[in-house]
């Protein structure tokens, strides 16, 4: 169930998954990447800064930007990954399920969320993007209702991969 040339891939263009991976470990491991706190390098250029959890929050008050007068309640991303050159923050979400359960619902609130995401970032003229990484338990037939809809409302989502191109971060040579 690949649409739109979502899915799994091979990890010299992209960043492959694993359950309890991040963003940042895989990164730091990838050739011409390093990593230090929250700054994403390439070849010794800063190329974006992850922002995870409560780290969005601290982000947008060394901003001079007040959540509170923006959004009525916090939301809590997986991943939020500031890239520079798109001048965009790409809300990453991981989702895995090996049983039935209550993250097959949370998959319906991202148009939701990235209208909220989006009134954040307004103020520092920053876009958003909203992205899931599924494990392979989505790619069953029962989801693909779900999974349209989150096409249809500008949202993406990846199987247990993530191109680095989509983001707009150097893919190694």
């Amino acid at each position: 169930m690949k649409k739109k040339g979502f899915g799994g891939g091979n990890t010299i263009t992209g960043l492959k998954f694993e359950r309890g991976r991040d963003i940042l470990s895989i990164l730091s491991n990838a050739k011409g990447y390093s990593v230090k706190g929250n700054v994403i390098f390439y070849l010794g250029k800063e190329v974006a800064r992850s922002y995870r959890k409560y780290g969005l929050y601290k982000y947008l008050e060394s901003q001079g930007v007040d959540y509170k007068k923006i959004i009525s309640k916090k939301l809590l991303p997986d991943e939020a990954l500031y890239v520079i050159v798109k001048n965009t923050l790409f809300v990453i979400e991981m989702k895995y399920q090996e049983v039935t359960g209550s993250v097959d619902e949370k998959l319906q609130t991202c148009d939701f969320k990235k209208k909220q995401y989006k009134k954040l970032m307004a103020p520092l003229n920053i876009e958003v993007e909203y992205i899931y990484i599924l494990s392979d338990w989505f790619r069953k037939p029962e989801y693909k209702d779900v999974l349209d809809y989150v096409i249809s409302v500008g949202c993406q989502y990846y199987f247990q991969y993530l191109p680095l191109q989509k983001l707009g971060l150097p893919v190694p040579k």
